[in-house]
């Protein structure tokens, strides 16, 4: 079943490639959506694919690339639209 998850990661993510290396996994897994930094030192992300895979990539958001340091991730899944084409990093 194919859905979206809107996740804010907040901790130690910026600066740190972690839009870069979530860009990365996110192809890697084959989702659609977009990641970007926000003004508050956090991380918000659009994931959009299969249930079993945006999963996977919420665990990954848990870790991140290796200088990250994550305190919280959080989710809100909805309904899958099918608005997006690949998967970007926004400024």
């Amino acid at each position: 079943m194919k859905k979206q998850a809107h996740v804010v990661i907040s901790g130690r993510v910026q600066g740190v490639w972690y839009r870069a290396s979530t860009k990365n996994q996110a192809q890697m897994l084959g989702l659609k959506g977009w990641v970007r930094n926000l003004k508050n030192g956090n991380v918000e992300a659009v994931f959009e694919g299969d249930e079993e895979i945006i999963d996977k990539m919420i665990s990954w958001c848990h870790q991140g690339p290796p200088h990250a340091s994550v305190k919280k991730v959080l989710v809100a899944f909805s309904a899958f639209t099918g608005e997006f084409c690949e998967f970007s990093i926004m400024n």
